[in-house]
């Protein structure tokens, strides 16, 4: 249903732009696996790194490292919504070539870096000028037919949800081999790759002459009814927000469960499950989208996800917990395909990209504020109480969307109505 209303707030483009869109598909999985690798290869060797540079004492490294990390997501998140609007203006492909070959440089740079500061003002451009993935994001939403858009969503995310599991593993593997800095380099090289295959590989951009059409009106002004893209905002932000509010309390979380010497490597697992799982539903999840609708899937996605959160707060044992957080995850594997899904289905096409680029904003919020009230309420409630109360939120918001789906599809069959009695 959620499908036949949006076809009159959106139309497809001419079809005739859709010849090479597995094409397309391919090249963006593979430019947001690397460089989602070559955002995420760090996290094993940056207090190391930030101590080379010169930074001494445990409380200032660690600080640095966090400031040094976290750089990049605080500027990303800020510039996601104004690279998605240039996208609609000057076409999408040009803004994946320019993430790629700024992160290629970026990265390589990184390598080079004299001091701490040299590397916080370069993990900051990181954030600034690149965005591969969520430029992907709106490429494939845009040039792909609507009847199968939730699938190469979902593949799309399965290449990103990937890029953030095997990024850690990388970078603990390749700095004992080749040294740090030779990691950054080769870091830049394969994201030089990228660029290579952006520039040569992908067909039929279209710059927006449908929103040359539409110039009188732009951004929000452009879409009829918010209400579905706004709830997509919000989903977003509930998926991030339920993958990391565990992260701050998860290794002390564990540490009652296990034995001492198995503490790191179980929670090091239970942080992997939930990943591995989405990378697994994730094309699977888009597929069901695109035949029974994107807000069933959405609502149920989030329900299941709430229902097991429950357990995991009175889990008594590290494997319990492990099952659990991969079964959450096949549960959240749906939601980022069904989210620029509903946004691509119900936004014009010309400000499609600037919608799908505040989606990637709300997403950042949810890493930032996932973590803090984790962290707030497993401090001062019981670390239970992060499972029980991130299970509400879960809750809310699937029956906020279901709310939502039902108010505008009431208010779509409110003109149809009135012809058919006229």
């Amino acid at each position: 249903m959620d499908q036949q209303q949006s076809s009159a707030a959106a139309p497809d483009p001419a079809s005739d732009g859709f010849s090479h869109w597995r094409r397309n598909l391919a090249v963006c999985v593979f430019g947001s696996f690397t460089t989602i690798v070559a955002m995420t290869l760090m996290l094993p060797f940056l207090p190391l790194y930030v101590e080379q540079l010169g930074v001494a004492g445990h409380a200032a490294i660690a600080q640095w490292s966090g400031v040094a990390y976290g750089a990049t997501f605080f500027t990303a998140a800020l510039t996601a919504p104004l690279w998605g609007q240039l996208a609609d203006r000057y076409g999408r492909k040009l803004m994946l070539i320019r993430a790629s070959l700024g992160m290629a440089v970026i990265m390589s740079l990184m390598g080079m870096a004299h001091d701490v500061w040299q590397l916080v003002a370069l993990r900051l451009a990181a954030g600034l000028l690149g965005g591969f993935a969520s430029g992907s994001m709106v490429l494939v939403a845009t040039q792909t037919p609507r009847e199968r858009c939730g699938w190469a969503l979902g593949v799309l995310s399965s290449g990103i949800m990937a890029g953030n599991l095997a990024g850690p593993l990388i970078g603990g593997l390749l700095p004992p081999l080749i040294g740090i800095r030779a990691t950054f380099l080769a870091a830049g090289a394969l994201i030089f790759v990228t660029f290579l295959a952006t520039v040569f590989l992908i067909k039929r951009d279209r710059p927006a002459a449908a929103g040359r059409k539409g110039a009188s009106e732009s951004g929000w002004a452009a879409i009829a009814d918010r209400r579905p893209t706004i709830a997509m905002l919000v989903t977003g932000m509930l998926l991030m927000f339920a993958n990391m509010s565990i992260e701050p309390i998860i290794t002390v979380y564990v540490a009652q469960l296990v034995p001492v010497h198995q503490v790191t490597i179980v929670a090091g697992i239970v942080m992997s499950g939930a990943a591995l799982g989405s990378i697994l539903s994730a094309s699977r999840l888009g597929k069901l989208a695109d035949r029974i609708g994107h807000w069933n899937v959405i609502s149920g996605c989030l329900v299941v996800a709430g229902v097991l959160l429950v357990p995991q707060a009175f889990v008594t044992s590290g494997w319990q917990l492990i099952v659990l957080r991969f079964l959450m995850g096949l549960a959240l594997g749906g939601l980022l395909p069904c989210v620029a899904s509903v946004i691509r289905h119900n936004v014009p096409a010309s400000v499609a990209g600037g919608m799908l680029g505040y989606s990637t904003s709300a997403q950042y919020v949810g890493q930032v504020v996932g973590p803090l009230t984790g962290g707030f309420f497993g401090g001062h409630f019981g670390m239970r109480s992060v499972f029980l109360g991130t299970a509400a939120v879960m809750v809310a918001g699937a029956v906020y969307n279901r709310v939502v789906q039902t108010t505008v599809a009431r208010t779509a069959r409110k003109p149809a109505g009135a012809c058919a009695a006229k």
